[in-house]
């Protein structure tokens, strides 16, 4: 089965054939450096370095950049807030990022590229567009000229009749009632210097960049001027991912992505995130709860990228549920190993493997891939406790690390990994007595055939780190 991905342009699923075989370019759009990562941004470098992940698994060889974009109206209010520089504010949020990413085992990108120091390449890109015609600068500020660009829409679905003032994005509403666009569509390319801003010489006087010009800009002097795969959360499909196409493609005839992927965006409790709501959630304020990192990866990865995430406290003790079955699972190499005698290496099990495959060939389907290592992980736990309480296994010792050799190799094409020096013994406090009595009334449950207070009393013992293993000679299995 040959990898099939979702292209946003055209609203199918495709096959994937890169531009030159066995290589793949790839480019997401980066943060904006002004203030700590939230849950958005944590589900958005996870999805896309699951994606590149799988791509080098499949054979790829992965180019992937994504920017820092450091110059911007956000950026330059704090930094009068706070009175300090703009250069100030951006190291102390690059640094924030990687602070951030990295524990969720989120590979560092090729290239971090920064606006800053892509200015000349920028005015380059404006330059062609205006000898071309399809820019054109008023009083110092040059505008992309949308009307001149036929295709424009393409990639959102919208057609002139719907486009709205402020489509340039991160204008204020005075920059644009006050503006002299020919369109209310046209977007800034470049914008004349303000008293007390930042700015750069050019030949149309001094300002700085648009926000779109400069993804563009960053993709051409990195990556070409066709890349395979441009990568962005869904809310980036208008304005910025569509005006990037109508400006690269414009200045250089070609087209800017083979494959545009968007993922979904993140819900709070059903509602949209933002700090007018009070529910912002931040990275770091996941990670110092504490919660483990990958909790928060194996929740980003239980839905699909394209499909909108509900961030609840229910799902995230599901997601650490989850975390804790996959993790038993990971280390019972680590934990049983010796004991079963293991010794050479076993061959993965090729069964599961395709499995495994298919379903993350079907656009990426984490879903799906995750079902195939929580099945490996749920029978390594159960012989894991049946082998501590019983010494035994039902499994054969040989199947039994072939089982476990193929759930780490899998579990790290999507970057779950389990740390050895993890503690898996229990650490509640028992009240053995009160164990004991609920067991003896669940046996007798049992005897009367009174299955629905059997399941209750076995939920409840659940709660309290008590699992208790039916087995077939009618027999009770405790595990602690």
């Amino acid at each position: 089965m040959a990898l099939k991905i979702y292209n946003t342009q055209t609203r199918r699923l495709e096959p994937f054939i890169p531009l030159e075989p066995g290589k793949v370019t790839m480019y997401c759009c980066g943060v904006t450096v002004y203030d700590y990562c939230h849950l958005g941004h944590a589900r958005s470098y996870i999805v896309w370095d699951m994606v590149r992940r799988y791509l080098q698994w499949r054979g790829y060889e992965v180019t992937y950049v994504q920017n820092f974009t450091d110059i911007d109206d956000k950026i330059l209010k704090r930094a009068q807030q706070e009175g300090v520089s703009m250069a100030d504010i951006s190291e102390r949020f690059i640094k924030a990022y990687f602070e951030d990413i990295r524990p969720l085992n989120v590979m560092d990108a090729d290239e971090y590229p920064r606006v800053t120091d892509n200015i000349s390449g920028i005015q380059q890109l404006i330059q062609i567009l205006l000898d071309k015609n399809y820019a054109y600068v008023v009083d110092g500020d040059a505008y992309f000229n949308v009307q001149a660009f036929t295709e424009y829409g393409k990639l959102s679905g919208r057609t002139q009749s719907m486009m709205q003032a402020g489509a340039s994005g991160r204008v204020a509403v005075s920059d644009s009632a006050n503006s002299s666009k020919k369109h209310p569509s046209d977007f800034a390319l470049w914008k004349s210097a303000k008293l007390g801003e930042p700015a750069w010489d050019s030949p149309w006087g001094k300002g700085r960049p648009g926000w779109h010009i400069e993804c563009s800009a960053m993709v051409r002097a990195l990556l070409g001027e066709t890349i395979d795969i441009h990568g962005g959360g869904s809310d980036l499909v208008f304005p910025h991912h569509e005006n990037e196409i109508a400006q690269s493609e414009a200045a250089n005839g070609k087209p800017l992505a083979k494959y545009w992927l968007h993922n979904g965006m993140v819900t709070v409790n059903g509602e949209k995130m933002s700090k007018s709501l009070g529910n912002f959630t931040t990275i770091r304020e996941l990670l110092n709860r504490p919660l483990d990192p990958m909790v928060i990866r194996l929740f980003v990865l239980q839905a699909h990228y394209r499909k909108p995430l509900d961030f609840t406290e229910e799902a995230i003790i599901s997601a650490t549920n989850g975390w804790q079955t996959l993790q038993q699972g990971l280390l019972f190499g680590e934990k049983y190993g010796n004991k079963l005698g293991w010794k050479k290496n076993q061959e993965l099990d090729s069964t599961v493997i395709e499995q495994f495959k298919a379903a993350m060939d079907d656009d990426f389907n984490s879903p799906g891939g995750l079902a195939v290592l929580f099945e490996l992980a749920k029978n390594l736990r159960r012989e894991g406790n049946l082998f501590t309480h019983e010494g035994k296994t039902d499994t054969g010792i040989e199947e039994l690390q072939q089982q476990w050799q193929t759930l780490v190799h899998l579990a790290g094409v999507l970057g779950l990994e389990a740390k050895s020096e993890v503690n898996l013994e229990d650490t509640h406090n028992f009240d053995e007595a009160e164990i004991t009595r609920l067991i003896q009334q669940r046996n007798e449950a049992r005897k009367v055939k009174d299955y629905a207070k059997s399941d209750r009393l076995r939920e409840q013992l659940q709660q309290m780190g008590i699992t208790l293993i039916d087995r077939p000679n009618g027999e009770t299995s405790i595990v602690h």
